[in-house]
């Protein structure tokens, strides 16, 4: 009966312990959302959760998902660099450049379309891509997955983030993408002068920082928004510094990259990629799709003189028949000096950003 009576506990307790495994509910994660932004929306097939958002940073500075385990999403996207990559092309495992700098990650909560050329329509969707990719991560999901299964820590990570037993290469991707929609930037010194411009209210904090703010900064501010001056507020406004489309900047005559129109095959799309935007724009240099500008200087100077014509250029690059919008130096320094007070310390320091392996 001793023994009986052992068993019987014993079993209890393993039956308690599944059932209050399989009941397990994770933790909603409240996202801390800048007063002057909108709301994000957030899929209803991937709510965000404190262990989502905690396995999915982990995931970010994972090797195991590359094919030789040496690289990870976090090689391609530094925090130093506002999350991009400060080489012109990145390098894969193989040793093969691509052929398009890897861009910020930065508020892309608030974005539909993602890659330069938008061929994936989610957060989700986009961490697909580069582990499977050949040029970067080079790896198969199965692989992928076996690999993230022999740890047991992972084991109860996916489990404490789903709810559920199991790891593939879905669940991966959701919980990357929940750490991403955590990556907001909205403490530089524009969103003061943002605010302050649009009548809301500031905290103590950004009343101090409001008296930073320099005659030269504001000047090029308004050059940045004037029809006449700089022309940028077409594609770069708002708190998120980007419009949600795709444009022709006038970098070439003739493409070499058809960027959106390779995706829709629409020759009315070639040469157009996603807008960027321009926050923490200091950090994350080189720039273009390409990478072909190695300084903010050589940015300006394209749009000041640079801009080539083609048949898919924006029209609302309204001085694009004469090459640009002609800043002079003074001009061209005030715009930089306005485009620096994008820089967001805080984001590119945050600990919650960084590696935590």
């Amino acid at each position: 009966m001793r023994y009986l009576l052992i068993i019987f506990v014993a079993l209890a307790v393993v039956l308690s312990c599944r059932k209050d495994k399989t009941g397990y509910t994770p933790t909603p994660y409240e996202l801390e959302i800048p007063s002057h932004f909108p709301q994000m929306i957030i899929p209803e097939d991937n709510p965000m959760t404190v262990e989502g958002v905690e396995l999915g940073r982990k995931l970010f500075y994972e090797k195991k998902l590359s094919g030789d385990n040496t690289q990870s999403c976090g090689s391609c996207h530094s925090p130093q660099a506002a999350f991009s990559d400060p080489n012109q092309f990145s390098t894969g495992i193989d040793g093969i450049q691509g052929n398009r700098n890897a861009m910020a990650i930065v508020n892309l909560g608030w974005n539909s379309d993602f890659f330069w050329d938008g061929r994936a329509g989610s957060l989700e969707e986009q961490a697909l891509g580069p582990v499977v990719n050949p040029i970067e991560m080079h790896e198969t999901w199965p692989n992928a997955v076996a690999k993230l299964n022999e740890s047991q820590e992972y084991r109860n990570m996916f489990f404490r983030a789903f709810g559920e037993e199991g790891i593939d290469s879905i669940k991966v991707t959701k919980a990357l993408a929940q750490f991403m929609r955590t990556m907001i930037s909205g403490k530089s010194k524009f969103d003061v002068m943002y605010k302050f411009e649009n009548n809301l209210s500031l905290t103590a904090e950004e009343q101090q920082i409001y008296q930073t703010v320099t005659a030269s900064e504001w000047a090029g501010y308004d050059l940045f928004k004037s029809l006449n001056g700089a022309d940028c507020f077409h594609c770069h406004n708002g708190p998120l510094m980007q419009v949600l489309k795709f444009s022709n900047n006038g970098l070439d005559a003739t493409f070499t990259d058809l960027g959106r129109g390779a995706i829709t095959g629409n020759p009315n799309d070639n040469g157009k990629f996603k807008v960027p935007t321009l926050r923490n724009i200091e950090y994350s240099a080189p720039y273009m799709h390409d990478g072909r500008f190695a300084t903010l200087d050589d940015v300006i100077d394209h749009y000041s003189f640079g801009i080539q014509m083609s048949p898919t250029i924006d029209p609302q690059i309204e001085f694009a028949s004469q090459g640009g919008v002609q800043l002079d130096p003074i001009e061209r320094d005030l715009l930089k000096q306005f485009l620096m007070t994008l820089s967001d310390p805080e984001f590119i320091n945050n600990p919650d950003f960084q590696d935590p392996n």
